[in-house]
Order: structure tokens, then sequence, then C-alpha cells
């Protein structure tokens, strides 16, 4: 359908009006839309706004995109002004292209064609465009068209469609996509800039709620109009590359979005970071619930020393991964920060002189010196392939996201055994636990007891923020919660949440891990092969000297990083 046929159909030109423009185009040799917006029937703003809803396209305003991040590989490119089209830069695999007349798709076919790619639309109004198609045309002079090879010139990867800022019809009554695109790009960013670890959008009968997890405690930030919620999704899958008219099954994704970071410390300049969003849809009663999780991909948190281990947990660790072979164990409930862990110690593992290899569900963090692998069921590529594959590429080390059934355990330990060092981990309570799940698995009390080295279970309580004040608590609180009378030596005091505007009321500012860091010593050993359970496990390894969960959070606790409420709320006796 023309540009001109969905104008008369949904009543915004007359048919009458229409038949003599179209004369006057064609007596002229220009297209309907220049007669459309010179003869003043509607502005340049109302037929975007009108073929950006028509055509169910992004409305994009090129008054606040930045043209010179368009590499000169694109906008140099005659073929793009000659059909109308401006090039505005390129995400993953495909082209962005922006239009004022999304029912002429010639032209995208004409891109599409000469350089192979996938053309993604957006619309923007005519006016604007042709302001730049002629001033671009004119700068080209004699320059050459053709496009130059990738090792010639890298095209920037950008998405201009979420960063832009769109606009709404003035006095619209309908919800349009414009502000959907604008409102989604906000909670995005504020989600980052709050230092959220997921983005919850749920759908109930009578309204729309949208949570971000902060500090792992979910707050409710705003609640939309409930028409807006398939808008909502639809435009998330867009960006994630899932497909908008499945809504019965669930699904998963993952997108990128930039985001303005301040350079310095006074604000003035910024600079672009890249974030990846993984995203999950599930089909609910009243629409599909939508969770993203924000993978910050930075390497510089990366560090032992952040994770807040006990000085004699990371003697023990650093001990244990500098080991040629074995199998190191990181456990703990989802969202427990076990990947920050292993990619800390992979970080420590990263020379020249060792081969890395990691299966990841999918990749959360990007290092550069390490061949990471995308796990993906539907083509066969399970962990256990991937680990199979992994040992025919001369490795050193093997990251294993997670070890869910028996196969996968057992291609590990047998790597474990033959000279590799294995990462991986297991979705347990505590330490001891993990050697009876394998052991329920299916896996040899032999192998178990021949191949892994440590396990270390974790926990992430939120960190007191500076506005924490001392407090008083009853010594019988205290040994309730685990204390031993020799702690109320009169040298500490419980400190507890206060709030101000650094931690916006909450008193808590951040995280710290808890750990319990079990190194496989000979006597457990000697309780793995005699079939022991977790219960003389965790007894011998307390006689070892290894804290229980309770009581690393204890300690923490003495040291005036958290509060007796977070541990008590995270851990177990």
């Amino acid at each position: 359908m023309t540009l001109g046929l969905a104008l008369a159909q949904s009543r915004r030109i007359a048919p009458a009006l229409l038949a003599q423009l179209e004369q006057s185009a064609r007596e002229k040799k220009t297209q309907l839309i220049d007669e459309i917006i010179g003869s003043g029937t509607m502005s340049a703003h109302d037929v975007a706004v009108f073929a950006a809803d028509k055509y169910q396209l992004p409305l994009l305003d090129l008054s606040e995109y930045n043209l010179s991040r368009v590499p000169s590989a694109l906008s140099g490119n005659r073929e793009f002004h000659a059909h109308r089209l401006l090039p505005l830069g390129r995400r993953e695999n495909r082209l962005i292209v922006a239009m004022s007349d999304p029912a002429n798709q010639a032209g995208v076919d004409v891109i599409r064609q000469k350089f192979s790619l996938p053309v993604e639309t957006v619309v923007v109004e005519h006016d604007k465009l042709m302001k730049h198609v002629r001033s671009a045309g004119e700068a080209l002079g004699t320059l050459k068209n053709a496009l130059p090879t990738p090792t010639a010139q890298k095209m920037i990867e950008y998405d201009p469609v979420a960063a832009a800022s769109a606009r709404k019809v003035p006095g619209a009554n309908d919800i349009d996509d414009a502000p959907v695109v604008r409102f989604l790009q906000k909670l995005l960013t504020e989600a980052f800039h709050r230092g959220a670890s997921d983005l919850h959008f749920e759908p109930f009968e009578f309204f729309y709620r949208i949570r971000f997890r902060v500090d792992g405690v979910l707050q409710e930030v705003a609640r939309p109009p409930l028409d807006i919620r398939d808008k909502i999704a639809t435009r998330i899958k867009v960006l994630s590359r899932l497909d908008i008219s499945e809504k019965r099954v669930p699904q998963d994704g993952r997108m990128k979005l930039l985001i303005s970071m301040p350079k310095d410390k006074d604000g003035k300049e910024t600079v672009d970071k890249a974030i990846d969003f993984r995203v999950s849809t599930l089909p609910t009663l009243f629409g599909e619930k939508i969770v993203m999780r924000i993978l910050d991909s930075s390497s510089d948190k990366l560090d032992i020393d952040q994770l807040g281990y006990e000085p004699q947990q990371k003697a023990l660790l650093q001990e244990v991964i500098k080991r040629p072979y074995g199998m190191v164990l990181v456990t703990g409930p989802t969202g427990s920060g076990k990947t920050v862990s292993l990619y800390t110690f992979l970080n420590m593992l990263n020379q020249g002189d060792i081969n890395i290899s990691t299966a990841e569900d999918p990749a959360e963090i990007q290092l550069p010196g390490i061949n990471q692998v995308n796990v993906n069921d539907k083509a066969g590529l399970t962990f256990a392939a991937a680990l199979k594959s992994f040992l025919r590429q001369d490795p050193d080390v093997i990251m294993v996201g997670e070890i869910r059934d028996l196969e996968t355990a057992d291609i590990s330990i047998k790597a474990a055994q033959t000279g590799h060092l294995v990462l991986s981990t297991l979705h347990t309570n505590d330490a001891p636990t993990t050697l009876t799940r394998l052991m329920n698995m299916g896996v040899a009390p032999f192998n178990i007891a021949s191949s892994v080295l440590l396990i270390t279970a974790q926990r992430l309580a939120r960190r007191l923020c500076t506005c924490k004040r001392e407090g008083d608590l009853a010594p019988q609180v205290l040994i309730d919660a685990g204390f031993q009378e020799s702690d109320l030596d009169g040298t500490w005091k419980p400190y507890h949440p206060v709030g101000c505007d650094r931690c916006s009321g909450s008193g808590y500012k951040g995280r710290c891990g808890i750990y319990q860091v079990m190194p496989i010593t000979e006597t457990i050993q000697q309780i793995i092969l005699s079939h022991g359970t977790a219960l003389q496990i965790a007894e011998q390894a307390r006689k070892e000297g290894v804290l229980s969960l309770r009581e690393a959070g204890l300690l923490k606790v003495k040291q005036g990083v958290t509060s007796l409420e977070e541990v008590l709320a995270t851990t177990n006796t």
C-alpha cells in the first residue's frame, strides 16, 4: 500500500485532493510526499508520525541524532542519496537506514542487495531528510561510490534507534511508538545508573508494573498505562532479535545499548559505553513478562581484593588456581555472583602462555585472550559437546558455565584428571552439599575425591552505606545469631542502616560477598570415598577451620561491612 493510499484510507487526505497531488507529482516528476508537504496539506512531522504508526516502524528525530557517528564508508555512498535514504550506521550485521516514505521499498531493496546485509529502517521527517541528502550529495563531489572493504574502514556498531530521542504528536490521545521508544530508553539508562542488576516488566489484569533489582532488592519504579504493555514487549523483542509474533512460549535473547557516561568528575564530557542486556520473555495470564539482566562486561571489577574474601580464603584460592590440573567449583543460588568470581579467577590466569576456553549460557563477561563459546542446545552445542571439543583444542584451563547433568560432570572430571584445570559452578546451598550432589548425579566417589581441589560457596549481602551508625543489640540476640560469648568482648558494636541521599534512604549501597572456602583435604577425601554424608563433610571442614557461610557473614558484621539483619536474611545456621 502506497503512502498516499494509506493517508486516504485513514481520512487524512480527501481522495479528490490525493488525485490532484498525484497528478502534480507526475507533471513535476517529483514524488507524492514532496507534493503533500510542499502544498501544505500536511506537515513533514505529521506525515512522519503517521508513517511510523502505519508501518510499525520507529520514529527518529534527526535533529537529535549526531550524524558525525556515521562512518564515511556509508555516508559517502551515492546509492543511498539516489534513493532518498540516509545511512545512520551499522548494528552488528544490519544496516540502519532513515527514510520518510516507508512504502517506497525499491531503494531499500537496492541497498540490501548491494551490501548483502539486512536493512533496518526508521522513519524521519521528510524536510530534515532531504536537507541532509542534498548536503551529502553536494559534499560528495567526485568521491568514489563503492563501499570500502572491511579492512579499509571498520563500520561503527551503533544502534541509532535505541539511542535516539523521539517525540510525540502534540495533542494526540493514542500512545504511539515514539513515546514508547523514548520511555524504554530512559528506563534502561536509569537502571544502569542506579546500579540495577535486573529489570522486570510485569503485566497484570488491571495494571502494568516495572521494577528494578538494586543491591538484590526489587524496587517498583513505574506503572505505565496498561495499554502500552504489548508495544513495550514488541520493542524489546525487536531489539533482542526475538520473534515478535510468538507470544505463547518463552524466548531468550540479547541486546546492546549505548549509555552516555561522564568522562570526568565535572561531567562536562561524556563517553558512550556499550552495555549488554540478557532478555527473557515468559507468557503469563495477562501478557508477556520480560526480565532483562544487565551484563556489564567491564573487567575493571575482576579483582579478587574487591570480592571480599578473607585473607585466609584468598590465600587458599590463589594457591589452588595455580595448580596445573584439578577442579575448582563455585556454588550458590542464581544472582549470588558466581560468574564474577569465576572470571576473577580466569583474569588472574589469563597470561600469554596459557590457553583458556570457556563454555557458557551465555557469555556474560567478555575477556580478551579467552576463547569463549555460547552453548546452543537447539543446535546441539551443549556443555558436554563443547567440553569434548575443548579437549581437542590443546587447553590449559577450561571453564564450564554450569554442571547440569552427569555427562557434563563426567567429562569435566576426566578433564581435571588428565592435566587440565577445570572451573565450574553448581547450584547447591553450601560447599559440603556440593560433593554429595555430585555423588547423587552419579559421579563415582573415587573420581570426585581425585579431581576436586576446592569448593567455594557464596552469597551476596547488601553493604552498609557510609551513613551507618553504631548501635547496641542484646547479647542474647548476638549469641542466637551465631556469635560466641568470647566475641562479645566490648571492642566492637554492630552497625545499623540509617539512610541518606547517597543510598536513597535505604541505608545500603552496593553489595559484599560472603564466602565459604573449603579445600578438599585428605581427610575429606576419605569421607567421600566411604560415601559419607554432607553433615560428616561439614563437621570435618569445621574442625579444619573452614568458616560456614553464617560464620563468614558474622565476621562481616563484626567488621562493620554489613548488618546482622542482612546476614540472617542471606545465610542459614
